[in-house]
């Protein structure tokens, strides 16, 4: 498989932007596993998780949440569809990412895709085995 490189050398910190362009890069390549699931998804970058956020999630730590999957429908009360259409959004935090991206030394686009791998994979009922081959599979490309 061909795959785009994006070469980044930052004397700032990568922007909202920044990550929506590796986050947009890392959606056309998803394994195809994901794929089948993510047509129409939108992909959205915010600094930070909004309090409503934290508190629906009982997140204490904001740094916490790397990225977070919004179903825009329910197909009927309390019964969530299993396929991403235009409604739906993946959220990606932005500062989270970049201090997982400062610890790490990792390169930032692979935990961008790892990142989004990890919340749709969740999100759409793949078990942590095969969340963790579809991350091996892309890191081995």
């Amino acid at each position: 498989m061909d795959r785009k490189q994006i070469i980044m050398h930052f004397s700032v910190p990568p922007s909202l932007e920044d990550i929506h362009v590796l986050a947009t890069s890392a959606g056309e390549t998803m394994p195809d596993e994901l794929m089948e699931f993510c047509e129409g998804l939108a992909i959205t970058v915010e600094d930070m998780p909004d309090e409503t956020t934290q508190t629906e999630l009982d997140i204490e730590d904001p740094y916490e949440l790397l990225a977070l999957f919004r179903s825009g429908k329910e197909i009927s009360p309390g019964i969530l569809k299993k396929t991403a259409n235009d409604d739906d959004v993946l959220i990606l935090f932005r500062r989270p990412l970049l201090d997982v991206w400062c610890e790490t030394g990792e390169e930032l686009d692979t935990i961008v895709r790892q990142v989004m791998i990890e919340e749709l994979g969740r999100n759409f009922d793949f078990s942590d085995d095969e969340i963790e081959i579809m991350n091996r599979n892309y890191a081995g490309a």
